[in-house]
């Protein structure tokens, strides 16, 4: 079934990944989303820091409050979802160079550089990255309607867990569309390449997502008020969080590594008629 096949042929390509990082030296790409991590960390404890929730104390102050806090979850979901994203949307010039040099490297074909091209880049990124937000919130929707329809805790449906492979597939798509931009395909090819290898998509989402949705807790890094009281658990913390941080930051680089190396197993990077050939 090509479905599974290229599943399990996303998933190898984080093997070789991993491998291919270590080899050429890439882990010096995981510093800057190692720094966003930290620098989203502490805007989000500054907003929760000043954040007040609004008090009801009649029945018209209960109504609003309850319109408030609908409108409150649909957006913590929103935001939810576009974390994942947010780091491909800002570290999308990055990501774009990663995976040119990695397909340098593996077929020696080559992009010159161009400013244009880079603003090109980073816009169509954000436009994938909207588009499937908004699609990915879409499905949650109908699916967590569904669920509360049919079962009493939503998020016990066995329907409801089709919320996450869909998100899977959404940010597997984010990643394999570099790739797809570089062939020259438009945004709409893009979508239909990316459907016909669902399963690889999935893959690629799939460990992106695990990776940068560790539970992680930055300000364990930070806190050391207790070391003096409890010095084994302080520095227990610190290391459990320091490797949990260094795992979400690697997510979108080995993301767009095993992207790159799996196109170029499916489709052979090096016919890209619109590349320049350079030797290895």
């Amino acid at each position: 079934m090509k479905f599974i096949r290229n599943f399990f042929f996303g998933m190898r390509s984080y093997y070789k990944a991993v491998k291919f990082i270590i080899e050429h030296k890439f882990y010096w790409y995981l510093i800057a989303p190692a720094i966003l991590m930290i620098i989203i960390y502490k805007i989000g404890a500054m907003i929760q820091k000043d954040y007040v929730p609004p008090k009801a104390e009649n029945m018209n102050e209960i109504v609003w409050y309850l319109i408030y806090l609908m409108l409150e979850i649909a957006i913590a979901i929103l935001l939810m979802k576009f974390a994942k994203y947010l780091v491909v949307v800002i570290l999308s010039p990055l990501i774009s160079h990663l995976s040119m040099k990695t397909e340098k490297i593996l077929t020696g074909n080559t992009y010159p550089w161009d400013f244009r091209q880079l603003v090109h880049d980073v816009k169509r990124a954000m436009r994938i990255v909207v588009r499937n937000l908004m699609w990915e919130y879409f499905f949650f929707v109908i699916i967590f309607v569904v669920s509360f329809l049919g079962w009493e805790n939503p998020k016990s449906s066995p329907v409801f867990y089709l919320t996450f492979i869909i998100g899977f597939f959404y940010y597997g798509f984010a990643f394999l569309d570099y790739i797809n931009e570089r062939r020259r395909l438009n945004i709409d090819e893009s979508i239909h390449f990316v459907r016909r290898n669902r399963g690889l998509a999935i893959a690629i989402g799939c460990v992106y997502s695990l990776l940068i949705l560790v539970p992680l807790d930055l300000g364990a890094l930070f806190n050391w008020s207790t070391f003096s009281e409890e010095p084994m658990a302080v520095i227990g913390r610190f290391l459990l969080n320091l490797v949990l941080w260094i795992c979400a930051s690697a997510a979108p680089i080995v993301a767009v590594v095993a992207s790159t190396i799996a196109m170029d197993d499916l489709v052979d990077l090096k016919s890209n008629v619109h590349s320049k050939k350079v030797d290895n």
